[in-house]
């Protein structure tokens, strides 16, 4: 989606804080002992009470009105009543939705109560890998080193980034052009970003692996070597200077 006037503007800042406000909520409510469906149940009443409506439910049909993806689950976790959140657990919870006709999408890792299993540096690189990324986006900068800088970030702090995982151009559907925003440099991909059009940048920095794949549930992916994987994601409005952040109200990096 390309913004060409202000109503437009309005409508995806409009869907982008329902979302972002889900999230934020969503994270504050997480407590050890719950079940990933009554964290999910939460964020499907905020919406609702928003008028928004769950994009992978809409769109794909998805059996969860978010997606909760807990310790070795990379994304696209299914909520579960026997699923229960544990006390150092690293969580993921990615949402998606659309409102009045525009479609907006944010995520965030995190890890639930204390530390105790030492994920906070991963959660922590992929926040600050997300700033940086988000920072040197601007119209007519090549798509390919952005995923650059964050394949090079991800390095410098010991970690790999997820190839087969990436952003995409987001707006009046949720996944448009251009799509495979990758967290590496793809040297074959001329693409540039344009002013005005509406992206969700997204990383996925991992311990491990450096491919997710599908499990039996024909949804849930983890990390072809194992390990764990963090997650922050905005959407944005790519101008000539710094982005708009439409999502900045999910306080991922607060």
């Amino acid at each position: 989606m390309s913004i060409k006037r202000e109503s437009e503007l309005i409508g995806m800042q409009k869907a982008s804080e329902a979302v972002a406000y889900t999230l934020k909520e969503m994270r504050n409510f997480a407590q050890p002992g719950m079940t990933t469906k009554e964290l999910d149940d939460y964020g499907g009443k905020i919406l609702n009470d928003l008028g928004a409506k769950s994009a992978p439910y809409l769109t794909y049909g998805f059996p969860g009105w978010t997606c909760i993806s807990v310790n070795n689950e990379f994304c696209h976790g299914i909520p579960s009543e026997t699923r229960i959140l544990n006390e150092g657990d690293l969580i993921n919870i990615d949402v998606s939705a659309e409102l009045d006709g525009f479609w907006s999408d944010n995520g965030g890792s995190f890890v639930i109560g204390e530390d105790k299993n030492g994920h906070q540096k991963l959660v922590d690189a992929s926040k600050d890998i997300l700033q940086k990324a988000i920072d040197n986006i601007k119209g007519g900068v090549k798509i390919s080193e952005i995923g650059y800088l964050i394949e090079t970030e991800a390095k410098k702090r010991g970690y790999k980034v997820i190839k087969n995982l990436g952003g995409h151009g987001i707006g009046r559907s949720l996944h448009e052009q251009p799509d495979e925003l990758l967290n590496y440099k793809n040297r074959f991909d001329q693409r540039r970003f344009k002013k005005d059009s509406v992206v969700a940048i997204e990383t996925f920095i991992s311990t491990s692996s450096s491919l997710a794949v599908e499990l039996n549930d024909g949804w849930t992916m983890v990390g072809n070597k194992g390990g764990f994987m963090a997650q922050h994601e905005h959407t944005i409005v790519v101008t000539n200077g710094k982005p708009i952040i439409l999502t900045e109200m999910n306080g991922i990096w607060n």
